[in-house]
């Protein structure tokens, strides 16, 4: 009996103790489930800190969490991590001279697909749509192809 009542207790500490870790207010529990799944995890690279158990991902949570509740902004903590860390850390990064080509290459490259695409397509009706040869054309082009076999017999 003494060992259910001592399992009971515990139970009740370890719930208490976890409760204390996370943020009391609940706006502040959502902004900050927000900012850390849109915070990339420089160790796993593909995961957010949110997703990720890399001792680093945890520290930063840790981090991004005591900068929440000493008020700072979701703007100021990102500011403050792509300082430290530089744009990998954000999975959006900024519009900027050195993300540019991150923004800006997708549309670029389809763009130049669709140009590409136009280009052979008016190409090719081009060619499906030449003129028949005029009958002094056809009559010059016969002289010319018989004058050819002609010296090739020769």
């Amino acid at each position: 009996m003494k060992a259910v009542i001592s399992l009971v207790l515990m139970l009740y500490a370890t719930a208490g103790w976890a409760a204390t870790s996370a943020p009391h207010d609940a706006a502040l529990e959502t902004r900050y489930r927000l900012l850390i799944s849109e915070l990339r995890c420089l160790v796993c690279q593909n995961e957010s800190i949110s997703d990720s158990h890399a001792d680093l991902a945890k520290d930063l949570r840790n981090q991004v969490r005591v900068m929440m509740e000493d008020g700072k902004t979701d703007r100021e903590i990102t500011d403050y991590l792509v300082a430290r860390y530089g744009d990998f850390v954000l999975f959006r990064p900024r519009f900027k001279g050195t993300t540019a080509a991150l923004w800006l290459g997708p549309f670029i490259l389809v763009g130049l697909g669709a140009l590409v695409l136009i280009y052979s397509v008016v190409r090719r009706r081009r060619r499906a749509g030449d003129v028949p040869l005029t009958g002094g054309e056809q009559q010059r082009l016969r002289s010319l192809l018989q004058d050819v076999q002609g010296e090739g017999k020769g």
